[in-house]
């Protein structure tokens, strides 16, 4: 009879024991996992700790002075641009403001102040800034009225809203010289369009061209007019943005249009409304090309702003050192007007 031997199995009682010699001889046999589990590092060490945070910084820096280099390559051509021709010219009207220097002449005399003492005390400096006055808050404040008056009416759901939209702003895109010599024959008192349609409700035309104010008034409605599609067009897109359920949640509590406007639209619209005001503000100040074209700042210098002044000094009058004092006050004027309004006018601005 014969005797066959079967092995047990693993982990069997009768199994053998591996001994710690053959455990001590293949590590992998006792590691978890097996041979092909992951060594990993060591526990690191403070030393350790530190070569990592060196090799992290010295990382972070490569990738900053990429990012840098990046940023002059693309905003390198526009920085030179800048520099070029606004600061440069900028530093030069400053001091070309201290000398006496008529457009032309190789001679040139510095007078230090003398050039703004001038200005202050000249007759003619209170005229010029009143009508600067007058005409900058007719021009922004009838903008501003009118625009969101207009965004309003293209806002609601009319027929041909897009093709009105199209013709409100089409005068913006339009040269300014241009739009005053059209507006020159409009204007005319015997034969234009302005003088038959108030002849139509049997008012005489005012004399547009030589009788004070009327030639301020008619600047002003040509820049208007000019301008008002755009001040319409940024308020339309601010209207677009308002939430539609705090509208409908006002009319559901019984709230009127104009409380709705008052209390809802207006108060989301301060961010649209701040930058038409500070915009508008800066190219009120140096109209100049509807001026030129229709008055030429007469009559009498009735329409003379500080703009139209600075050009008439430096080319009709040649005196391009004191032009240059009119320009710096100018300047002066817009930096001081900018930083009242992000100073203070922004503090009531509601951003959502």
């Amino acid at each position: 009879m014969t005797t066959v031997f079967t092995p047990a199995a693993p982990g069997s009682p009768g199994a053998p024991r591996a001994s710690s010699s053959a455990a001590a001889a293949d590590p992998a046999a006792v590691r978890p996992g097996g041979a092909d589990a992951p060594t990993g590092p060591p526990p690191s060490g403070p030393a350790d700790r530190e070569v990592q945070a060196l090799h992290r910084s010295r990382l972070g820096a490569r990738r900053r002075r990429r990012n840098l280099l990046w940023a002059l390559l693309l905003a390198g051509p526009n920085l030179v641009l800048l520099l070029v021709f606004v600061y440069r010219p900028l530093l030069q009207s400053l001091y070309l403001s201290t000398l006496q220097w008529n457009l032309g002449s190789p001679v040139a005399r510095p007078v230090g102040l003398g050039n703004y003492v001038e200005w202050f005390t000249a007759p003619t400096t209170g005229r010029i800034v009143t009508t600067t006055f007058v005409f900058t808050l007719a021009t922004v404040g009838g903008a501003m009225v009118l625009g969101l008056g207009l965004a309003l009416l293209l806002n609601r759901r009319l027929k041909g809203r897009g093709v009105a939209r199209t013709v409100a702003f089409a005068p913006y895109v339009l040269s300014g010289f241009a739009v005053g010599i059209l507006w020159l024959f409009m204007f005319d008192p015997r034969y234009g369009l302005v003088q038959e349609l108030l002849g139509w409700v049997g008012v005489a035309s005012p004399q547009w061209y030589t009788q004070r104010p009327w030639p301020l008034v008619m600047i002003v409605v040509v820049y208007l007019w000019k301008n008002l599609g755009y001040v319409a067009l940024i308020y339309l897109a601010g209207l677009q943005s308002v939430p539609q359920d705090l509208k409908d949640a006002a009319a559901l509590d019984g709230a009127s249009s104009a409380r709705a406007l008052r209390s809802i639209i207006l108060p989301l619209l301060t961010p649209t409304t701040f930058f038409l005001v500070v915009t508008m503000l800066l190219a009120s100040l140096q109209s100049f090309d509807i001026i030129k074209a229709m008055t030429q700042g007469g009559p009498l210098g009735s329409t003379t702003t500080l703009m139209y002044s600075i050009y008439e000094e430096s080319f009709v009058n040649g005196r391009a050192g004191y032009a240059s004092a009119v320009a710096t006050v100018l300047f002066l004027v817009l930096l001081a007007v900018t930083a009242v309004q992000m100073r203070f006018v922004q503090r009531k601005v509601h951003y959502a």
